[in-house]
């Protein structure tokens, strides 16, 4: 037996439209580490304009989730498991994006359930922004008897061969305190006692979207030499949790058409694994 509305799967939701301004573009753009030397990222007045990570679709993506359960949802057993990002059109500084969001499928695994949900978002016009894909495990509410479903594909380093870029990124004591403005309100992320709640963790931990936000802006300067028009697309599993301070270093290695991407810390964690980046 589950809480989850099984009948959901396949419905897509009401159209919903998110509204922002350069200074919640900032705002997310600081959320994921930008530096001011970053200024095309973190002022509005910048030569060539201010430019919009890509994973900001991820946030943008959040007003128009599916109502998984009629009886709300427990952050504190709603773990982030995958996300993916594909890219049509770069973010404006501001605007308006029109959502909708459908629930993929709901699997069962037994002790959890796996939830996969796309979002779309478009401009006014009709034109297609961005596709964003999230699987999330829902502790204790598998056992209801559905299917398993399909494994993901293995994405691993080569053994041995050098990666084609690294960057490492020390995130700051307050990072999931300020990520957390990001309309990412989740308490597991900020109170210590809920945090406790997941049997899980111990302690409050940084968003997966602020470590995959973290893990995009490596790769739009890893690949795209800061061009943000060049990203196309991002997949990532959060294989291991990351604590707020934490340096975290991004990899990728050439591997037919894309790059597989690796992130880990200085404790030697893969944080984000399984993951792959297409760019131009």
């Amino acid at each position: 037996m589950t809480s989850l509305d099984l009948e959901i799967i396949g419905k897509e939701t009401n159209e919903r439209t998110f509204k922002y301004t350069w200074k919640d573009v900032v705002l997310y753009n600081l959320g994921v580490g930008a530096q001011p030397d970053e200024l095309p990222f973190v002022y509005e007045g910048a030569k060539d304009g201010l430019k919009v990570f890509p994973s900001y679709a991820c946030i943008v993506a959040g007003i128009g989730f599916p109502r998984h359960s009629k009886k709300g949802i427990d952050g504190s057993r709603f773990i982030h498991g995958e996300q993916m990002i594909k890219i049509y059109k770069p973010f404006p500084k501001a605007g308006e994006i029109k959502v909708i969001g459908v629930c993929e499928n709901i699997f069962d695994k037994g002790k959890a359930a796996v939830i996969h949900t796309k979002m779309t978002g478009t401009t006014a016009d009709g034109t297609h922004v961005f596709d964003a894909k999230y699987v999330h495990f829902y502790i204790g509410e598998g056992g209801f008897g559905g299917e398993s479903g399909p494994k993901a594909e293995p994405l691993n380093p080569p053994e041995g061969v050098k990666p084609d870029f690294s960057i490492s990124y020390k995130t700051n004591d307050n990072q999931a305190a300020l990520y957390r403005l990001n309309q990412d309100l989740n308490p597991l992320h900020i109170d210590p006692e809920f945090a406790k709640r997941s049997g899980k963790f111990t302690k409050p931990i940084l968003h997966g979207l602020c470590t995959y936000g973290y893990a995009t802006r490596a790769i739009v300067y890893g690949l795209c030499d800061g061009d943000v028009t060049r990203f196309k697309e991002f997949k990532a599993r959060f294989t291991n949790e990351v604590y707020p301070g934490e340096t975290l270093t991004t990899e990728g290695w050439k591997n037919n058409g894309r790059y597989i991407i690796q992130m880990r810390t200085e404790r030697g964690a893969v944080v984000l694994g399984n993951a792959y980046a297409i760019v131009d």
